[in-house]
């Protein structure tokens, strides 16, 4: 009381209060603590920074937080060690020797580790973001002394999002013969905006949904001009980021944000994928009733069995508490269901784009927006009702909390090595298409993170093999199996 006391004006107060809830939010981020209030009026685009060699070749919100971006990145290694692994075997042969890599993925603790792996074995890289919302910004601050430029912060703009794409991409001296994208948007704007860089890239790897989506678009219409690696359909990222990383982090991004408690509540999750598998585990697990919209009926039924009710979303969105997109699809939950939704109704996207959840149907007049907290706004209605809407219908887990870094670990191995097939694949091998991470691959990824577990594999006998027509060594599972 006695520190609050000491600012008595509204202001002070306002101000007080916002450093207080947003810290309760952002706290797997340093960038609460370490960024001045003053940093937040002045748009990383407006300032003068330099790095320790005189370089300006980057944007992030303050460089002076990389030492305590390089500790948090010190903490993610340590439960990466598959990745480390992979980067100590191969450092010595450098097969991303002469690459350059041009990536948009969000920027963590965990992309760090990633991305000095890349440059450990040979690659260039220029980095920005594929979500405004999840960057760490003391994370970005580091890269700057691997010679990684680096444009993104967090809470960018619409048009500071796309401004830090093309600075990655644009650069004299400079062209990127790599991608490595999350959701399809840097792939998007090289195709757009680069066609003479598109068509001498030598490869892309794509881990979203929504990206390999738009890169099977490319392929369906003829103007896919470079071979694309599916790591989203890879079983090492979608039986494990997928599904495990989202059991855990639904749950750390609605407590954050909303301090709800999940015991009865009613909850709907649209999409019963690997994601919302996860998302549902979680949420039975603590009491809740989920109900489920599916239009798979193969998925649908998954969901009966695992004892869900599966429903149309219009059937319960008059009574539910909380409701979580997580399809990959457009205008799922629209401006009718939320005019229909209860007071105090959650509404939350785990699913990569923010086109699930129709937030520009919001912004009209009659609605009032009321920001509670950092990634949390009240829209209020003329009749008093409030919807909850975290993130801005965006990505929930990485916008409001963090995820698990083992997971992390599994995903980024994967986009590593599918960088290495791609890059070193002789001519011919990959044609201008879309292709996923051979199974040999898969199981490697596996058996990298087994030792964290003290895990120890059975192996085939000679004749058991040969009664399985199978190689002792795998793959064990056909190209076809996800």
């Amino acid at each position: 009381m006695q520190e609050f006391t000491k600012f008595p004006t509204k202001t002070g107060r306002r101000s007080l209060s916002r450093s207080i809830s947003q810290s309760s939010t952002d706290s797997y981020s340093s960038a609460a603590s370490y960024t001045d209030s003053s940093d937040d009026e002045v748009s990383p685009r407006e300032k003068q920074q330099t790095n320790s060699k005189g370089s300006s070749n980057f944007c992030v919100k303050n460089i002076k937080q990389a030492e305590f971006g390089r500790r948090e990145i010190e903490i993610a290694e340590q439960d990466m060690s598959a990745l480390i692994s992979l980067r100590k075997r191969a450092q010595g042969e450098k097969p991303l020797a002469g690459a350059k890599i041009v990536g948009c993925t969000h920027i963590t603790a965990q992309t760090a580790v990633l991305i000095e792996t890349l440059c450990a074995l040979g690659a260039q890289c220029r980095w920005s973001a594929c979500n405004i919302y999840s960057t760490q910004n003391e994370v970005a601050a580091p890269r700057l002394k691997h010679g990684v430029a680096v444009f993104a912060w967090k809470g960018e703009s619409e048009d500071d999002f796309w401004w830090c794409i093309d600075r990655c991409v644009n650069m004299d001296g400079w062209q990127a013969n790599m991608i490595l994208d999350d959701g399809g948007d840097l792939t998007h704007w090289v195709y757009k905006k680069y066609p003479n860089v598109f068509k001498k890239i030598r490869g892309i790897v794509e881990e979203s949904v929504t990206g390999v989506h738009r890169l099977y678009q490319l392929s369906k219409a003829g103007k896919l001009c470079v071979p694309a690696m599916n790591v989203n359909d890879s079983v090492t990222k979608q039986k494990f980021d997928n599904l495990y990383c989202c059991r855990e982090s639904i749950l750390d991004g609605l407590k954050r944000t909303t301090d709800v408690m999940f015991g009865g509540k009613q909850v709907v999750v649209c999409g019963y994928g690997e994601v919302g598998k996860g998302c549902c585990a979680a949420l039975k697990a603590l009491g809740a009733i989920v109900y489920i919209t599916e239009i798979d009926p193969i998925c649908a039924l998954q969901a009966c069995m695992d004892g869900f009710r599966v429903v149309k979303l219009n059937e319960v969105i008059r009574q539910v508490d909380v409701v979580i997109t997580c399809t990959g699809n457009k205008n799922v939950v629209t401006r009718e269901h939320l005019d229909r939704m209860k007071n105090s109704c959650i509404v939350c996207n785990m699913g990569h784009s923010n086109t699930e959840i129709d937030v520009t149907s919001l912004r009209t007049p009659e609605l009032t927006w009321e920001r509670v907290r950092s990634q949390v706004d009240h829209v209020i209605w003329p009749d008093g009702k409030r919807v909850v809407l975290l993130a801005e219908g965006r990505l929930l887990n990485l916008s409001c909390s963090t995820v698990p870094t083992f997971v992390l670990s599994i995903t980024a191995t994967t986009q590593a090595l599918a960088l290495i097939e791609l890059y070193n694949a002789p001519e011919g091998r990959y044609k201008q298409d879309v292709y996923l991470l051979p199974k040999k691959m898969d199981e490697y990824v596996a058996s990298l993170h087994l030792p964290s577990f003290d895990a120890h594999l059975t192996e085939l006998t000679d004749d058991q093999a040969k009664y399985l027509g199978l190689n002792k060594n795998g793959p064990f599972k056909p190209n076809y199996y996800r």
